[in-house]
């Protein structure tokens, strides 16, 4: 038995100082509570039921609370309920059994490979685009995430071997090859690189000569790609799309990509298989004589 009742509050200060969570995430999981005490006035949130959770999750629902946020809503439940449980505050779990509507599976979008090839052919006027020519290129290689491409040094690239060494999620270092294009690119940009007067060892740097943080890279792909008439908004991660998808249809190899990109678990990477089955299905429907539209 505990010697005093807890509150959400106690839970709350200890995701904030023991578990080291960020304020957003503190914020959501109090939002979280605060609507499931709202639902259940006059009710102690330690006493409630499985039945009393699942009912107060449909009244969500019927509000028209999105699938995604019934998922957060509900994970920030259960890690209150797992805290209590820790505590000897409740002797069963209440969200056991406990399910959110399933979320709408959304594919990743990625450029066709003429749209690719309208990006990264263009011709840099300048020293700054001669950078930016040599991060889209990197990106489309070796399908790097945004973090990881910011947070190269200069000496993150094996010219010899044609890689790239790159840390990722969970600290996780990985090594990934580096595409020929990709290659001259980056040897003009380490060319133009020695003009910027800088001791940072990042490999893409900013006209004060600091490294390139991620939202300006962001920005810089966005110019670029308006800069070539491509007609849609490009985002960093549409790079790394465009890499899985191309490499999937052309090998077929899904544990080799699961490798490249860096996934720890490679239902994570099968999403690519629908991309493809995707491209598959256009090819026959503009191929295929009893597919074609009269």
């Amino acid at each position: 038995m505990v010697e005093r009742r807890v509150t959400p509050e106690d839970f709350l200060a200890d995701l904030a100082h023991q578990r080291v969570a960020s304020p957003h995430t503190v914020a959501a999981y109090r939002r979280d509570l605060a609507a499931l005490a709202e639902l259940n006035a006059g009710h102690e949130l330690a006493g409630l039921d499985n039945t009393r959770l699942r009912r107060t999750l449909m009244q969500l629902h019927g509000r028209g609370l999105a699938a995604r946020s019934l998922a957060r809503t509900l994970s920030a439940w259960r890690a209150y309920y797992r805290w209590l449980a820790k505590r000897g505050a409740i002797a069963i779990d209440p969200c056991d059994g406990l399910r959110a509507p399933k979320q709408p599976r959304t594919l990743p979008k990625a450029l066709s490979v003429d749209q690719t090839s309208a990006l990264l052919d263009a011709v840099a006027d300048d020293e700054l685009e001669t950078r930016d020519k040599a991060m889209f290129e990197l990106f489309y290689s070796s399908g790097l995430r945004l973090s990881e491409l910011a947070g190269l040094d200069a000496d993150g690239i094996d010219f010899a071997a044609g890689t790239v060494t790159v840390t990722g999620k969970r600290a996780k270092t990985r090594t990934v090859p580096v595409g020929t294009r990709a290659a001259a690119a980056l040897t003009d940009w380490l060319a133009e690189r020695t003009s910027f007067a800088t001791a940072d060892r990042a490999l893409f740097l900013s006209r004060r000569g600091t490294r390139l943080a991620v939202r300006s890279i962001e920005r810089r792909l966005e110019r670029w790609a308006m800069k070539q008439g491509l007609g849609l908004h490009v985002h960093p991660h549409m790079l790394r799309h465009s890499f899985a998808s191309h490499v999937l249809q052309s090998s077929g190899d899904l544990r080799a990509v699961q490798e490249m990109l860096g996934h720890s678990n490679i239902a994570t990477t099968q999403i690519y298989t629908h991309l493809d089955f995707q491209h598959l299905a256009r090819v026959y429907d503009a191929a295929h004589p009893r597919a074609r539209k009269k």
